[in-house]
């Protein structure tokens, strides 16, 4: 597959961000900070009114759809911002876009972007193909 400077990349789209994944990736990445399981503990904290997503996850939906982009490719480095939470039951999507080429290495912009509230987190990565 060939790729240019400037094409975007396939989104990768989270219909709805699950609280119960948030309890399996608590146990996964040995993270038990209430955000994450109970409303009320975010409700408390004047955070909002629903449960929020781990980091990790939100950085794996954009590795997810780096992968999905480049089929078999090796993301080499990634460095992202975290702009805004994303809570449980939001509706996000990953986008990107192709910045540069310099032989099988590809860089990439890319941003999470969730319905209603804009990108909430964004940045960039090399993919080598």
């Amino acid at each position: 597959m060939s790729y240019a400077i400037g094409d975007e990349l396939p989104p990768f789209t989270i219909v709805s961000v699950s609280p119960e994944a948030m309890k399996q990736w608590a146990v996964f990445l040995a993270d038990p900070n209430p955000i994450h399981l109970d409303v009320e503990v975010v409700k408390a904290k004047g955070l909002g009114d629903r449960v929020i997503n781990q980091g990790p996850i939100n950085v794996a939906y954009m590795m997810n759809m780096l992968m999905q982009a480049f089929p078999g490719g090796t993301i080499k480095a990634m460095d992202s911002r975290f702009l805004d939470n994303v809570y449980g039951g939001d509706s996000a999507v990953v986008t990107g876009k192709v910045t540069a080429i310099e032989g099988n290495a590809v860089t990439c912009e890319f941003a999470l972007d969730v319905k209603g509230r804009g990108t909430v987190n964004a940045g960039t990565a090399i993919v080598q193909i």
